[in-house]
């Protein structure tokens, strides 16, 4: 019985994300506040019920009590972030707001199946950091001395790289984390904020030949430390973010081409240089040929996805416990199998329009740091969803990155609230301006 009602289930999920995906993009069509808010409790509703019925199936195929527990410390977080948001930041963006609870919902299913333990310690990170960054908005909102001061953006930015290429943790053959008082974070996934930060307030003051060598001197000893320690997945996310940016705050072509044309010549460069970057490359080329070694993960994903298919084989059919750290960089293929490709799809897609939303926020900002700043870390969060489902489809080799607020890992969770946090008070901001100009246009 058990077993049929998991079968009916998994295309109710479907059917429930399919639907809030397609009120994410439907959300865009209409110009009415009234009708917005509804599309977002809409979404509310299929999330919630989503949520329900898969914790409904996770304590079925356990019947483990702490799970129900679990379940319900969830609905209470969700509730009350959602609530709350729209209570303390009137001009919030509720659209916003529901795909990171989606997301979140999703990585807390898929690794309360994979591991009763890391889940509950992931949902302990997500409330901390809810909680942290709750003020970021406010900030943002009142403080207009961020864009002063580049180069404490990037000296502090640099020098904690360097710390972790000097004492820095080995983990998989990379140096990625440092321990403090007992607790292990990564600090590139902070170092990317304020790099972003770094590189919009350098080129708000100029974007003349001499601060570009500058700015381009400094991105290039990060993207250098980062691929000394073997972060190679950080290195190419810092210099795409990079690149990028130098091109929307020049729209010069030839620095576009010149950045491509260093990026291409740095990787063969990598490549005959580094080890580490050889296996990795060649474990992407021919996974196959080292199935039981160098290509045993990119493999199993492989399989997982191919075995899931479009419908997946249901919470607790299939097998995602084969995949090494298959909760952290292959969380993705953990959904493929089990949740399906039609619900993997629908998850790119919520991930494509937290990006569009940003790309959208980052042209209505008139201000250039702020603009950039916005730009920035929609690349870099676009970037880092294509690194890590590009890694796990074997369409680009592995990077070690993760699936923002998806995948498992503290120091990924916090700082995507940041970015989040980040993204809301620019957003705030410019309903804001946009509210006094209403007013000021109606005296």
């Amino acid at each position: 019985m058990i077993n049929v009602v998991i079968e009916i289930s998994k295309y109710l999920i479907i059917l429930l994300m399919l639907v809030y995906t397609y009120w994410n993009f439907s959300y865009f069509r209409f110009g009415e506040e009234e009708r917005r808010r509804r599309v977002c409790r809409r979404q509310n509703a299929a999330m919630f019920l989503l949520h329900f019925i898969a914790y409904l199936i996770l304590y079925l195929k356990t019947e483990d009590e702490r799970i129900v527990l679990f379940y319900l410390a969830q609905v209470v977080f969700f509730a009350a972030y959602v609530g709350l948001s729209g209570i303390f930041y009137r001009n919030v963006s509720r659209l916003l707001v529901n795909n990171m609870c989606i997301l979140l919902c999703v990585g807390f299913i898929i690794l309360t199946r994979l591991s009763f333990v890391r889940a509950v310690r992931q949902f302990l990170i997500v409330a901390v950091s809810a909680l942290v960054t709750w003020i970021i908005p406010f900030v943002m909102d009142r403080v207009w001395q961020l864009c002063r001061l580049p180069w404490l953006y990037g000296i502090v930015g640099l020098g904690l790289l360097a710390v972790v290429y000097g004492v820095g943790n080995n983990s998989f053959g990379a140096q990625l984390s440092v321990t403090v008082a007992g607790v292990a974070f990564q600090p590139s996934e902070f170092v990317k904020i304020s790099f972003v930060f770094f590189v919009a307030a350098m080129y708000y003051r100029s974007t003349d030949f001499r601060t570009v060598m500058a700015t381009t001197a400094v991105a290039a000893a990060h993207v250098l430390v980062l691929v000394c320690s073997r972060d190679l997945g950080s290195a190419l996310l810092f210099f795409v973010t990079y690149v990028a940016m130098l091109f929307v705050a020049t729209s010069n072509y030839l620095y576009l081409l010149a950045g491509m044309a260093g990026g291409c010549g740095a990787g063969m460069l990598a490549y005959a240089l580094f080890s580490h970057v050889r296996v990795r490359v060649e474990a992407w080329i021919n996974p196959w040929a080292d199935i039981d070694n160098r290509g045993y993960q990119i493999t199993q994903s492989l399989f997982a996805i191919g075995t899931g298919g479009w419908f997946g084989m249901g919470l607790y059919q299939g097998m995602p416990y084969r995949i090494p750290v298959v909760e952290k960089d292959f969380a993705f293929a953990a959904i493929s199998e089990e949740l399906g490709g039609v619900f993997a799809l629908c998850v790119l897609l919520v991930c494509l329009g937290c990006f569009l939303q940003f790309v959208m926020l980052a042209g209505r900002m008139q201000a250039v740091f702020y603009k950039l700043v916005a730009f920035g870390l929609a690349v870099e969060y676009m970037v880092q969803v294509i690194l890590t489902v590009g890694g796990v489809i074997k369409f680009i080799p592995s990077t070690g990155v993760t699936l923002p607020l998806v995948s498992y890992g503290g120091s990924s969770i916090l700082s995507t609230f940041i970015l989040f946090g980040v993204m809301q008070g620019l957003y705030i901001l410019k309903e804001n301006e946009e509210e006094y100009e209403e007013r000021a246009a109606g005296c």
